[in-house]
């Protein structure tokens, strides 16, 4: 059956939108913390949580937090050929004096390259672009490829010298510091924000790794590595409180080669992409502790991993193995809270949704230069009448900003329940700045199945000092599989449907 297509575009507020669309953090009414969102911020999205007085403490503490993320990252990144490291990447067989923050953090990898009996190096990458080359070509890598990749690994990168602050690069392979860059920007941006006057308690989240420091405790969703979409269940729920949370794993980034997924995990011992463990959260006091272990612990078996933990005072964990199975560490269900109770299963009736599918809906988010604050959007599905069934997402901060997503709001505003915007704070693996996937069930806004059919899927996105959108698609939600894709905007690089066979945890 053909699909049709609407699209409503580039209306622009100039002006208007800057004039009512505010800037500063929103107050989440639950919680008291002043709450933002960003993306492209280390290659992923950022939440900042702030508890403090007013909204000017807030934009302060904010401020600070990114000005500390920027600078660091100018520092440590791999991919700006004008960063500290990059620099000093090309160099070769001299000392070189570095800042405090490069030293800690090739410091910190010699530890760890030593604690996890070199599961984590700062050269995996090398294996890592050997598995993409196989992956573009269709094609394992060779044994030989494979050896040879290991040994370029096992050399030596660097000497350090802590009297003199210097760093001698003494390896051709090319090196990243993701393992523990981003833990250690993410502590580092607490801290600061910690720092200005008045300021309670904080929250950094990048990429779904997480620093909680001062006088509050939150509620941390782990997300679920067989089903990983924003509106899809917790594998558990946490409440920490001065602690650091990672979790690393393969559902998000890797390569598929003939059929099969390999991790962009990496083991640097074996030369192999990492396969059994496909998830790992780690709590830990400190945050690059929390990013090594989470990273080791998709590369090393489960006993390695207990091993490696113990040496860890105040660490906890959560293993999730590819055939599904759960690996706690003994304190880990202290940490978590119950779930609210699941609603009674109502099996649909022979005319309706088919309870084995459901829609999928993908979003990439437009990326504009430098950290940019995360859109309002709202993401609703309409009958054939073009009345609403249900509301799968509202991304917006302060409720009197609500009317600028202006269609979901002229049809739902009054029949809404929903909170203020997306608080809650997940822990999972990273994902790419902006992109989202979200489910819808095929139930109505009251928990009841649909019957099978055409069903519109609307995508509203306005941004403060940008466009508005609003993209509209027709979706045939019957038995047969389908999938369609939407070309982007100013606001919205694609967006895709696929109504498809649930996937089973």
């Amino acid at each position: 059956m053909k699909l049709t297509r609407t699209f409503i575009c580039s209306v622009i507020l100039a002006g208007f939108t800057a004039l009512s669309l505010q800037a500063a953090p929103v107050r989440d009414k639950r919680t008291g913390m002043y709450v933002s969102h960003y993306e492209n911020v280390l290659g992923t999205s950022l939440q900042i949580k702030v508890k403090t007085g007013s909204e000017k403490q807030a934009a302060a503490a904010e401020a600070a937090a990114l000005h500390e993320i920027e600078r660091l990252s100018h520092i440590l990144s791999g991919y700006d050929a004008a960063s500290e490291f990059s620099r000093w990447t090309r160099t070769q067989d001299r000392p070189v004096a570095i800042s405090k923050e490069l030293f800690e953090v090739l410091d910190l990898f010699d530890q760890w390259r030593n604690r996890s009996n070199g599961a984590l190096d700062a050269s995996a990458q090398v294996i890592g672009q050997l598995w993409k080359q196989a992956a573009s070509r269709q094609d394992l890598p060779t044994e030989a490829a494979i050896q040879q990749a290991v040994a370029q690994v096992r050399a030596r990168h660097w000497q350090l010298d802590a009297t003199a602050q210097t760093a001698t690069h003494t390896s051709q392979a090319p090196l990243v510091l993701n393992s523990f860059a981003k833990s250690y920007i993410i502590q580092q941006a607490s801290d600061a924000a910690m720092a200005v006057n008045g300021v309670e308690a904080v929250l950094v989240n990048i990429g779904g790794d997480i620093v909680i420091s001062g006088d509050h405790a939150e509620t941390i969703r782990v997300s679920d590595p067989k089903a990983d979409a924003e509106n899809d269940a917790p594998l558990n729920q946490l409440l920490l409180h001065n602690r650091a949370v990672a979790t690393s794993g393969n559902y998000r980034r890797g390569e598929n080669i003939r059929g099969r997924w390999y991790s962009h995990i990496v083991d640097p011992r074996t030369g192999m992409p990492a396969g059994e463990v496909i998830s790992a959260t780690v709590v830990s006091p400190r945050a690059t502790d929390a990013g090594a272990l989470a990273t080791a612990m998709n590369v090393l078996t489960p006993a390695e991993s207990a091993a490696l933990a113990a040496g860890i005072p105040g660490t906890e964990y959560l293993l999730v193995t590819k055939d599904g199975q759960q690996i706690k560490s003994a304190g880990w269900d202290a940490l978590t809270i119950p779930e609210a109770p699941a609603p009674m299963v109502v099996k649909p009736a022979a005319d309706q949704w088919d309870e084995n599918f459901e829609l999928l809906i993908n979003l990439e988010l437009a990326q504009l230069p430098g950290f940019a604050r995360r859109p309002f959007a709202a993401i609703w599905i309409t009958d054939k009448d073009m009345r609403t069934v249900r509301t799968i997402a509202v991304w917006y901060n302060k409720d009197r900003w609500l009317h600028e997503l202006r269609a979901w709001y002229s049809a739902n505003h009054d029949a809404y329940t929903g909170d203020a915007g997306d608080m809650r704070t997940i822990s999972s693996a990273t994902r790419s700045a902006g992109k989202y996937s979200l489910k819808w069930d095929g139930k109505d806004d009251k928990g009841n199945y649909v019957k099978p059919g055409k069903y519109t899927v609307n995508i509203e996105v306005v941004r403060e000092h940008g466009s508005y959108q609003l993209m509209s698609e027709e979706i045939n939600c019957a038995k047969r599989p389908q999938q369609v894709s939407l070309p982007g905007n100013t606001e919205v690089a694609g967006a895709s449907l696929e109504y498809r066979k649930r996937t089973v945890n």
